[in-house]
């Protein structure tokens, strides 16, 4: 990145050289001379800049901006002395002050340029992450489904069609492009097919409850973030539970806000505790969607775990 910073400084200063130049001779002369300006000014540029970057990060726009332009201003002044001190430039205060200009605007330039830069590479850099993130999910969530589906199989047949459909959708969408965001509707479709699974497993120790409002339906979601909920719940709310226990799901639509909610009741002695890793991925690929706009908490309230979701409508 600093070469590259460095080698659009020296082919700004080449191109202005050019309308001074009174010959090829001339204009090299200028050119040389100037490149060598800009790159003393530009050495003292950067390592200030880098210095700052925490203090002027905590800046606003308009201020960062301007004095990102006066520290430009300031190293392309200490650099015309140096080289007007040397002899090779004008030693007016004209000249001293156009250089200070002309360093300001290219300081203004060049971060302008890096803050678009940084922009544009944003986008794919979260697409990546959210690839990776989803791309952990699967084969611990594939591997459980099919075991699941495999034993029904073999303990009720006529099930297995029914059990097959729904499994055949979670490869779907588990094997599905990354990176795309998908409604809470479609979450709550695939969460309804991965308990439908686990409650024939489970049998009359699993209990539903589903509570939804249809007006938080077309809320904008990372792929694959309800159902890991859902499996934590039964992991380890359901099956450490000789008599089972209760689930509750439900949505609803608030101030502009879709929250999700995932209740589930705890055994009453505590099972093998998780490493968190499925909460910490949905957290993440919730912010790499809607940034500091979605929230997810979880905690223990009335002997009761319970997770809950906030995502922009």
């Amino acid at each position: 990145m600093a070469l590259r910073l460095l080698l659009f400084v020296q082919g700004v200063v080449a191109l202005a050289a050019l309308p001074l130049a009174r010959g090829w001779v001339d204009g090299a002369s200028r050119a040389a001379v100037l490149a060598f300006a800009a790159l003393a000014a530009t050495l003292l540029w950067l390592p200030a800049v880098c210095g700052l970057r925490g203090w002027l990060a905590r800046l606003p726009p308009v201020p960062r901006e301007g004095m990102l332009a006066a520290l430009g201003a300031l190293a392309a002044g200490l650099a015309w002395a140096m080289v007007a001190t040397l002899g090779l430039m004008p030693t007016r205060a004209a000249a001293g002050g156009g250089s200070a200009l002309a360093g300001a605007a290219l300081a203004w330039g060049v971060w302008r340029w890096l803050g678009l830069r940084a922009a544009a590479a944003q986008p794919v850099e979260a697409s990546a992450r959210l690839a990776e993130l989803q791309s952990r999910i699967r084969p611990h969530f594939l591997f459980n489904a099919l075991n699941t589906a495999l034993a029904l199989v073999q303990v009720s047949p006529r099930q297995a069609e029914t059990v097959l459909e729904d499994l055949a959708q979670l490869f779907r969408v588990a094997l599905a492009e990354s990176g795309s965001a998908v409604t809470l509707d479609e979450e709550i479709d695939l969460a309804q097919r991965y308990l439908a699974i686990e409650q024939l497993r489970f049998g009359d120790r699993l209990q539903l409850v589903w509570d939804l409002d249809p007006a938080a339906a077309s809320a904008p979601m990372p792929p694959l973030v309800l159902q890991p909920l859902v499996e934590n719940a039964v992991r380890h709310g359901i099956e450490p539970a000789l008599q089972g226990g209760r689930i509750v799901i439900s949505t609803k639509a608030s101030r502009g806000m879709a929250v999700v909610m995932v209740t589930n009741t705890l055994p009453e002695t505590p099972g093998r505790a998780g490493n968190g890793i499925a909460l910490a991925n949905v957290a993440e690929r919730l912010r790499l969607l809607h940034d500091v706009a979605a929230t997810l908490h979880t905690g223990i309230e009335h002997g009761l775990y319970n997770a809950r979701i906030e995502v922009p409508l």
